[in-house]
């Protein structure tokens, strides 16, 4: 069989996958572009086996001579391949609606044409598809346990948020002790009062107890009572009741919710710790080496580094500082026609990881004298308070990049002798 060359990577079958949940539409092309196979292969273990299984019969037992082209750069026909020995690409979806104008300017589209067209989109366009890797163990739990850990978190925002509503109607006093009651002490007191009129009711010598408890020590049993005694809303007849019989319907799952993000992040800080250790002790993964590094920065905790190192992991494992800065969203998209030029913000990232960069700047203004002394500059030159923070998240990128390439862990001392590693670094690049 003709063996077709593509940037470096030599390939004979070329297999295009478009995602389905129930099943996935396959293409098979040969390094000439001529259609070798179109089936349908179902979302399940014994399909899956047995197209792999298929491939190799048809490329005589030599997995490393097929690429796959697919949408999704994870999940488990993703890992079946990489376990099967398959050169895995993926694309992004938009992009790839770029190469289906090649086929059809008519806008068609269906599952086996798209198939097609990401097969041989990377049989004659390889170098716009991004190779994926099989990635370290702890790298995969620790993204499941980052991704969990923020499902958990929009699931009690919302809780709270109807908790904070069904107070507004009836209970205000209690938000004046905490304006988001999302803290298990306000929960506490709201068992304990559920009504204006018994949290009047309260003594000193409880409200005491309750705070000693919960250990809060910004407000003490006088003032909470007298926040406490101050009037109630005057409602119709019988509407208290039935919102804080609504109220207190939400307190398990507020606790449960709490709970169980407690004990996400408490293992998280655990699977750090462990892989920071591991590379101390000169583990061979570099993986986790750049762990250790990564957390010796200002700014960045356990949730923060979960995040940048699963969601950034490839850019971070090729030290390339271009593409981590555009995937997190901090590069700059500029439109030039003409006389015309605009430099806007980018949209077209991954959202975890520009949270995790915000969040990451957002904290080092507030722990390194550096970054702020860099956002106060960039705040007088007039820029909003987002842009300002993309700017200080810029200047860590280049730092942290250039930490990764010589292994050696933060030292604040560096950025301040001689010409700072700020105003050499490429992020002051507009």
């Amino acid at each position: 069989m003709k063996r077709g060359v593509v940037g470096n990577q030599e390939f004979s079958i070329y297999v295009g996958l478009d995602w389905g949940t129930e099943f996935h539409r396959a293409c098979v092309l040969d390094a000439s572009g001529e259609v070798v196979r179109e089936c349908q292969v179902d979302h399940s273990g014994p399909a899956i086996t047995d197209f792999v299984r298929l491939l190799n019969a048809m490329i005589h037992g030599k997995p490393e001579r097929i690429a796959v082209a697919i949408e999704v750069p994870r999940g488990p026909v993703v890992e079946a391949f990489l376990e099967g020995g398959f050169a895995v690409f993926s694309i992004n979806p938009k992009q790839l609606d770029r190469f289906r104008d090649r086929y059809s300017v008519a806008g068609a589209k269906d599952d086996s044409r798209d198939a097609y067209v990401a097969a041989d989109s990377l049989r004659t366009d390889q170098h716009c598809f991004r190779r994926v890797a099989v990635q370290h163990p702890d790298v995969t739990r620790l993204r499941e346990l980052s991704r969990t850990e923020e499902n958990l978190s929009g699931d009690l925002r919302r809780i709270v948020n109807q908790l904070y509503q069904l107070l507004l109607r009836y209970y205000p006093q209690l938000l004046q002790l905490n304006s988001t009651p999302e803290e298990p002490w306000i929960w506490a007191l709201l068992e304990a009062a559920p009504l204006p009129q018994r949290g009047a009711r309260l003594t000193v010598a409880r409200l005491k107890q309750l705070l000693s408890k919960h250990r809060i020590r910004r407000w003490t049993a006088e003032q909470l009572h007298d926040v406490l005694v101050s009037p109630p809303l005057p409602l119709a007849a019988g509407s208290a009741d039935a919102i804080s019989e609504h109220a207190l319907l939400l307190l398990p799952q507020l606790r449960l919710l709490y709970r169980q993000r407690q004990d996400i992040r408490d293992r998280i800080e655990t699977l750090l710790d462990g892989m920071v250790a591991q590379g101390r002790e000169g583990s061979e993964f570099q993986e986790h080496r750049d762990v250790g590094l990564l957390l010796s920065l200002p700014g960045v905790g356990c949730l923060i580094a979960a995040n940048l190192f699963t969601e950034g992991s490839d850019p971070l494992a090729q030290r390339d500082y271009l593409a981590l800065r555009a995937h997190s969203g901090i590069a700059p998209v500029t439109r030039q026609s003409g006389k015309t030029r605009q430099i806007i913000m980018r949209r077209g990232c991954n959202e975890r990881l520009r949270n995790a960069m915000y969040h990451w700047a957002r904290c080092s203004v507030q722990h390194d004298p550096l970054s702020k002394v860099h956002y106060a500059r960039l705040r007088q030159a007039g820029h909003k308070h987002g842009r300002a923070l993309r700017g200080v998240a810029d200047r860590l990128l280049a730092i942290l990049i250039a930490m990764l390439k010589s292994g050696k862990p933060y030292e604040a001392s560096r950025r301040q002798n001689g010409r700072s590693h700020d105003d050499a670094s490429p992020a002051n690049n507009p």
